[in-house]
């Protein structure tokens, strides 16, 4: 909006941006099916965008009962999105599938548009999601959420701390302790999502 306003304020003109929109040429998603939702734990930016694997996997056990669970990870990712299968599988949920480092971009962008439900740190899948008004719970750490949230989807909500040494937007923690990400809890995630339900 600020590049928009900047135009505007400039040239004295009232252009509006408008929203995203993607035109996915895959077929459509299956209305018999469960709810989907899609947990994204990656961040190629860096690590301190990173919530931690342990945490998205207490968000997604608890929303197993109510969810389909779709992970996404690209291949750098594809530790951290392990990291979740395990955790998952080690509380017998078995309505997931791990998609991190198998999907192209189309096959990424289809998934997204299936999803009721997305949760996410500051990310490039986050803006796709914002483009299909998929609810969306995005976590926040050291960037600046008022620049870089999603565009125009009033179906979305930050978790974030808002501790004085926000936003940092360095890569890796300069006080080397990342609690920007590290202090939020699985539970203010999972109000976030009851909160868009």
């Amino acid at each position: 909006e600020k590049y928009n306003d900047f135009v505007n304020d400039n040239l004295n003109t009232n252009f509006h941006p408008g929203r995203l929109i993607v035109h996915p040429s895959l077929k459509p998603k299956d209305n018999n099916s469960k709810p989907i939702v899609g947990i994204n734990p990656g961040a190629s930016y860096g690590d301190s965008k990173r919530w931690h694997p342990e945490k998205f996997a207490k968000v997604a056990t608890e929303l197993s009962n109510k969810f389909d669970i779709l992970i996404f990870g690209g291949p750098n990712e594809k530790e951290l999105a392990g990291d979740i299968e395990k955790a998952l599988i080690e509380k017998g949920v078995i309505n997931y599938q791990n998609l991190a480092a198998s999907t192209s971009v189309e096959e990424l962008i289809y998934h997204i548009s299936t999803l009721d439900m997305f949760v996410t740190g500051d990310s490039g899948p986050m803006h796709i999601a914002a483009a299909f008004q998929v609810p969306t719970v995005a976590i926040f750490g050291p960037t600046k959420d008022k620049e870089t949230s999603q565009w125009m989807n009033h179906k979305n909500t930050i978790v974030k701390k808002g501790l004085d040494c926000q936003p940092c937007m360095k890569r890796n923690c300069p006080l080397k302790h990342n609690n920007c990400m590290k202090l939020i809890k699985p539970e203010e995630v999972l109000n976030a999502v009851k909160s868009l339900n």
